[in-house]
């Protein structure tokens, strides 16, 4: 594990360290299956080669080896949505609501089954003296929000904002921190439009010193990051965007939309 490297709230936010781990495939067997909500299923993962798994930031990823209808191997990328170390297993949360190689295969996963699991290769770990965030994304994003709220600690201010289908898409979550949770509705057949998700923002009091983070499809990302630093004049420095998905495009990220980039 190294850090790559720091960045100081003085001069463009919040103290920030890259840090990279050690390039691993690890070999995991199902353990658990689990229907969250309509839209999304959650995967139990354990096994003694997990024993050494690193992910220091709830929005890594993790690339899965998924068998295709074809015979041949796709490689998605996943959040670790929680590890427990003294138990060998990690929790990995699909969103069922495409058709892709790895939705099928979690809809089709039982106890028993193996799968390869690749990463994460880093990690980006934000000062843990950041007490005020705002997690804006879609049903793409909600693992990397849940562990945030979840992983929170006392003292921590975070307001969410989730875009869903509907109420039975709304997730709860144990956190220590003060949480207030906002769910925007849209159909799926909306989920490249920023509307539900910025008229729910347009309500939220940003303060200062306040991390925003968002991921959701690219064109949502960019026109939210552009109406947070151009109507809100919240600084770049305070933003994390990202394109987790492209319309139209399978297997599709964009390179995060941030001042943090190298």
């Amino acid at each position: 594990m190294s850090i790559l490297s720091v960045f100081d709230k003085h001069t463009s936010g919040p103290r920030v360290e890259r840090i990279r781990h050690e390039s691993k495939v690890r070999t995991a067997q199902v353990s658990q299956v689990e229907r969250l909500t309509p839209g999304m299923l959650r995967v139990t993962f354990t096994g003694d080669e997990l024993s050494d798994f690193i992910s220091l930031a709830a929005d890594d990823h993790v690339k899965l080896s998924v068998p295709t209808r074809m015979g041949m191997i796709a490689r998605r990328d996943y959040t670790p949505r929680r590890y427990d170390a003294q138990a060998n297993s990690l929790v990995i949360d699909f969103a069922v609501h495409d058709a892709g190689p790895a939705t099928q295969w979690a809809l089709n996963a039982r106890p028993g089954d193996r799968l390869q699991i690749g990463g994460p290769k880093g990690s980006m770990v934000v000062a843990p003296d950041v007490r005020r965030w705002l997690l804006i994304g879609d049903e793409t994003a909600l693992p990397a929000i849940g562990r945030r709220i979840e992983e929170a600690v006392s003292g921590t201010e975070i307001t969410s904002i989730v875009a869903v289908s509907g109420s039975s898409e709304h997730q709860t979550f144990e956190t220590a921190a003060t949480l207030a949770a906002h769910w925007a509705h849209r159909p799926l057949s909306a989920a490249d439009d920023p509307g539900a998700l910025l008229a729910t923002a347009e309500s939220i009091d940003l303060a200062p010193e306040t991390f925003v983070w968002l991921a959701a499809e690219a064109h949502v990302a960019r026109a939210i990051r552009s109406w947070l630093i151009e109507e809100k004049g919240h600084p770049k420095g305070w933003i994390k965007a990202g394109g987790y998905w492209v319309t139209g495009k399978a297997n599709a990220h964009e390179r995060l939309i941030t001042s943090h980039a190298p």
